[in-house]
Formats: C-alpha cells, structure tokens, sequence
C-alpha cells in the first residue's frame, strides 16, 4: 500500500474507520487482524481517492482525474476544473473557465457598455434571475459570487441587484463597488455586502416591504469567482403581506418582464425539487416571453428535499423530457438554513453539495452529463452568455449606427447651449446679442426678418392716415363755403361791405385742422403695436432657449416703445401747433392753386404773385382755402408717418441695440444665459446620447 502520499497521515486521521482498523504495518498478529488491516486500506483509498486531487503514479505526484469526469469533458482541463490550495482543499467560490482569455473580454465588453448607460438605448444582453419566493435564488446566488446575499422572509430583493463578478488574478484581495443612484461605495470586506445591499434598497424603495425598478450594482473583484454578471430580480410573490400594496404581485411582475421580455436577456429561472415544475410561476413568465424556451435556463435546487420515490421525476426534467428548454436545466444544492444557522462556509457547502451527488443513489450520473453542481452552472451560464453576446453583437451594431445617426439629426436641429467656459460664455453672450442687434437693425431698415412682414403693416396704417385726411376735404370745403355765404350775416365786423376779414377764414382752417390730431396718435399707437410686436418676436427668435434674457429684452422693447411714444407724440402736438401758423409758400400755393382751380369755361387757372386777378373777391375763398387745405393735408400725410418711422422704429432699434450690448458688462453671464430647464435637459440628454452611442460604437468596432 506504499502508493500512497506517507504524508497523507492526516487524511486517516480524517477517516476514523481506517485509523481504527487499518493498524500498523508489520504489526498484525494473526490473518484476521491482516484481513482487517486490509479492510481498512481498501476503505481509507476510496475516501483518498474522492478527497485528495494527487496520487503518486510510478513514483511521480500527478494529478488525477476524479471519477465524475470524462477525459473529453470540459472539465479535464485545469483551466476548467476546480482550483486547490496547497493542502488539497478547494478555494472557497472558485470557478476558472478554461475559455477565460477569449470569455472575459465579451462579458467586460457589455458592462462597459452598461456602465456608460448604453443599456437606456438599446437592450443589452443579459442574465436575468428569476423565481417564486422561497425558491433558492439568493443561495445560487451566494455560491455564484462567495458572498452572502440578504436573506428572510417575505420579499428579500426590493431592486434589481447587477450582480457583477470578476476574476482577478495576481494575488489580488477582495474588493467590491455597491453602485446606485449618485452613490458610489468600495469596500474590502465581504460580510459587509448584506448590510450594504440592504442600506441601497432602503434608499431606493423605502423602508419596508415595497419594491423598486431602480438597478443597485455590486462588482465583486476576486480570484475565486467567476467572470459572469447576473441581474437578481424581486421574488414572485402571490399574496401581499401586512404593509404591502394590494398590486404588489402584478408591480413585481411588471418589473420582471421588463427584463425578462427582452429578446436580449438570457433567462435564469430558479425552481425547488420539492414542487411540481409545471405550476411554477416563474417558468410560467419564462414560457409566455420565449415560448419556445430558446433563452431560457433553469435551476432546480434543493434537491435534498425530493420526496423519496421521486428522483426518477427530477432526472426526467433535468434531462429536458418534462418541458423542454433549449438550454436545458441544472441542478444544484447550496446552503440550507440549518447550515446558515451552523455557520457552515460557503466553500464548505461547495464540498458538501459535490459530496451530496457523488454519493447520491439517482444524482451521481448528473456529474458525468455536467448537470449538477454549482461549478457546472457556473461554467455553463459563463458560455451561454459569451455565446448570445457573440449572437447579438452585429444586430447590437447596426442598432447603435442607426440611433447614433437619428441623435446626430436631431441635435443639430436643436439650438446650440451656452459653453460651460466662463470666458466662453462671454464671448457667446457677445455673439448672441450682435445677432440679436444685427436683426433689429435689418428690421428697422425695412427687410423681412420675420415670417411677418413689417412694412406691410405699417403702410396699411399710414394709408389709413392719408385716407382719412383725403375724407375730410370735403367737409374742410363745404364749411368755408358755409362761412363765405354767411359771412355778411354772422361773421362781418366792423370792416365796409364788400370786405373780409382775414382772421374769420384763419380761424376755420386753424379749427378743422385741429381736429386731425386724434387720428394722428390713434396712428402713432397702432404703428406702436406693430414695432414692438416685430421687435418682441426677433427677441423670442434670437432667445428661444433664455427665459432670463427673454423677459429683460421684452421689458426694455416695451419701456423704450413707451418713452419713444410719448416723444413723438409730443413731435406730432408740435406739428399740429406749427399748422396753426396757416402757411406755405407762395410758389408752392400757387401752384396747388392753378391745380385745383378751374375758371368758368372749364380752364385751369394760370394765377401766381404778379397775376391774382379772378382770385380778389369772396366767392374764391372755398376754392382758394380748398388748395391751402391739400398743401396741408399732404404735409401731414408725410410728415405724421416720418416722425412715426424716426422715433417709434429708426431710434427705438438704436436705444435697444445700445441697452443690449449693456448686457456684457452689466450682468451675471451664467444668469444671462440660463436656458428653460427642459430645453437644456433635452439638449444635455440628446448630447449625452450621442457621446455614449459614438463611445459604445467604438468599443464595438475591435469585435464586429
């Protein structure tokens, strides 16, 4: 029996029963007790033999090949099996693919796509756990990742915990980020993980027993997991308990298919031995989002508690005879409560659930078709989610180049922000209003700047003006010609028959004339609605996004319009005082005149400063006024709109031009330039998408 280690000593003391019978050798005293000695040799090799990972062959340790394995297997490879420690023990939570170098950078490949939100874009692929309460979800998950995972009664997982594992090499300690909202925690300690995970779903869903579709990330970093990342969902629950919404099973529900309906995500459905698989709601979901179970993979766990007379049911539906999934079932056994409540390690509980098939009347023949164990799971969700990344990876391309090109369209119709650059935003600020100003000036030259064209307006408000004067020609005529024809009656004064005083026809163009100012600043105030509406519009134009220089532009349109009125209407009053004067030149009446006049055959008149003859009685004074009246009525025709133009439009766009540029030094420049919150959010969103869409694109662009 020399094959063995001799150092194996402490092995027997491990194996009572060869240490009682096994003796000493050289020892035995009769055949019986060499039979026995013999006995306990046989006895102590087969416990080696499934304990201990070396024999020595031919005088050289080597490392064997346990039973459970097939020389052609996936797990004849060390870069596949488990990984021992010096003392021959396995390291808690180690699970190495023999694919590790080609694995890790797809699955590192998708979280960084996550990491920089891709995943608000596009679906990303994924493993999503899902279960009824009490199912043994959060023991596989424990295994998984060597960590423990909150636990109790109830609905223990209120987020959707991203789970991320990564192996480390290099003698690296354990490390873990928890990630949530605008959290972010690193910590050392494993047992700090729980109270962690429990502090960020307080945070997320409240305190209590409500849910949330806030995603919590933990990334555990160790040499002893798996490269793999999981999303742990709520339990499926039936019947809300005390402080539960009555809808608490249909919130959790809603949650789950979020994920799991997603062509993307690879589902992982965890169900008890102990019940009839086929009334699970957790499969149920599964099938109705992939009815022809292409995503789906499930767990059967806690295979101890399998009704004797039963095991043959449980090997038909892990061997895909029950419901048919193409990615098969797995079946496992982690810790129970007993072994929680024992402190029993999770590495401990990984030797203990090996143990447990091996020596399993039914479920050691699980081990040799890789359907068993936590390791199997491991290895197998590690490939098939590297696989339905490598499938997904060209669609996950072109979807990319698509949006990227839709974002890209959209931004550039969406007006460009203010520079976060304090010096820049000056010097936008500065561009900004000089664009502004160059519109106000072009309006007030008369170009079309807005969609309204201003002069359009303003001529149909002076052609009101000059329609008017043109209206009361006629009434101006016949009230002299009232006064000439009773003017000895109820005009003459102290002058002889046959003469007229002047003042009397003074006064009567002095009254009508008068009477036209009402119509003059009714003009002047509907001009003034039409300029400042123009001039409101380019600021609204020229501002869409600066609420804040909206309202200071707006303000200033209205108080400079204001002043600008008020000193043209001043203009105006001055006008109608001067027309009170009653004057022209002679030239110019006289030739007005001869225009308007005609003798008794029907001939103009030919009168001027030398020949007045026909023009020296009282008759002529309606004819003679009637041609003072026109020199008026076009001198106000011109003169009214060119005070109008000058003041309301031509200066009113000089003071605002001068009041804006005011705006650099005279005010806060980020307060000039606060944008609406949803302009700038939109923006900042669209910005964002294109950043992460043109960043995930390159990160692709090594591996499509």
């Amino acid at each position: 029996m020399g094959f063995l280690y001799e150092e194996d000593n402490l092995s027997i003391q491990k194996c009572p029963e060869a240490q009682m019978r096994r003796g000493t050798p050289g020892m035995w005293n009769d055949k019986q007790d060499f039979v026995g000695a013999l006995q306990a040799e046989v006895t102590f090799i087969l416990w080696f033999w499934f304990q201990k990972p070396y024999v020595l062959l031919k005088g050289t340790a080597q490392r064997r090949q346990p039973p459970f394995m097939t020389m052609d297997s996936p797990q004849d490879s060390d870069e596949d099996a488990c990984q021992y420690n010096e003392d021959g023990r396995v390291m808690d939570g180690v699970f190495h693919s023999h694919l590790e170098e080609k694995v890790r950078p797809y699955i590192d490949l998708i979280d960084s796509l996550r990491l920089i939100g891709i995943d608000k874009d596009i679906a990303l692929p994924s493993i999503a756990v899902i279960g009824d309460q009490s199912s043994g979800k959060s023991s596989v998950l424990e295994v998984l990742s060597g960590v423990a995972l909150p636990r109790g009664s109830g609905i223990v997982t209120r987020c959707p915990l991203e789970l991320k594992l990564r192996k480390m090499k290099g003698g690296v300690h354990w490390r873990a980020i928890i990630s949530y909202k605008d959290e972010c925690i690193e910590f050392k300690d494993p047992s700090l993980v729980q109270s962690y995970v429990e502090k960020a779903q307080s945070e997320l869903a409240g305190e209590g027993v409500g849910i949330c579709s806030e995603l919590i990330s933990l990334e555990i970093f160790s040499p002893e997991v798996c490269d793999l990342t999981l999303i742990d969902l709520p339990g499926i629950t039936r019947v809300p308990v005390k402080g539960q919404p009555d809808d608490i099973g249909q919130q959790i529900k809603r949650l789950i298919l979020s994920f799991i309906e997603k062509s993307e995500t690879i589902n992982l459905v965890v169900v008890p031995c102990n019940v009839d698989i086929a009334t699970t709601e957790a499969l149920k979901m599964a099938q109705e989002v992939d009815f022809e179970g292409i995503r789906t993979l499930a767990i059967l766990t806690k295979p101890d508690l399998v009704d004797r007379g039963t095991e043959k049911n449980i090997l038909d539906i892990v061997r895909n005879q029950v419901i048919p999934l193409s990615k098969g079932y797995i079946i496992v056994k982690c810790r129970g409560q007993k072994q929680i409540n024992d402190k029993v390690s999770l590495a401990e509980a990984t030797r203990e659930e090996r143990d447990f098939f091996q020596r399993h009347e039914f479920f050691r023949c699980l081990l040799d078709e890789e359907k068993a164990t936590v390791q199997c799971l491991a290895s197998k969700l590690t490939q098939h989610l590297v696989d339905h990344i490598k499938k997904s990876l060209p669609v996950l391309s072109e979807e990319i180049k698509k949006q990227l090109w839709d974002v890209r369209k959209g931004l550039s119709q969406v007006a460009t922000g203010p520079p976060l650059d304090p010096l820049k935003q000056k010097a936008y600020l500065i561009d900004t209003l000089t664009r502004f100003n160059h519109k106000i000036n072009r309006l007030s030259c008369g170009e079309v700047v807005n969609q309204d064209n201003m002069y359009v307006h303003l001529r149909e408000d002076f052609k009101k003006w000059k329609t008017y004067l043109d209206g009361t020609k006629a009434t101006f005529f016949k009230k002299v010609q009232d006064v000439v024809d009773e003017y000895d009656k109820s005009h003459r004064g102290r002058e002889l028959p046959g003469f007229s005083d002047y003042s009397v026809f003074e006064t009567v163009v002095q009254t009508l004339v008068d009477q036209l100012k009402g119509q003059a600043t009714d003009t002047l105030r509907a001009v003034r609605e039409t300029v400042q509406k123009q001039f409101t519009d380019v600021s609204r134009s020229c501002f869409t996004n600066y609420p804040f220089l909206q309202c200071v532009t707006t303000n200033k349109i209205d108080n400079i319009q204001s002043k600008q009125e008020a000193k043209v209407e001043e203009r105006i009053l001055e006008q109608f005082e001067m027309e009170q004067l009653v004057y022209t030149q002679d030239g110019i009446y006289f030739k007005t005149l001869n225009e308007t006049a005609f003798s008794a055959e029907g001939e103009k008149a030919s009168a001027s400063e030398d020949n007045c003859a026909g023009f020296d009685s009282r008759s002529k004074y309606p004819v003679m006024l009637r041609a003072y009246y026109e020199i008026v009525v076009q001198r106000l025709a011109d003169q009214v709109p060119m005070l109008i133009r000058y003041f309301m439009l031509k200066q009113s766009a000089q003071l605002l031009c001068a009041e804006m540029l005011g705006l650099i030094d005279g005010a806060t420049v980020s307060e000039v330039l606060r944008e609406e919150s949803h302009i700038s959010r939109h923006r900042f969103d669209m910005q964002n998408r294109v950043d992460r869409l043109t960043l995930a694109q390159e990160k692709l662009s090594n591996f499509v």
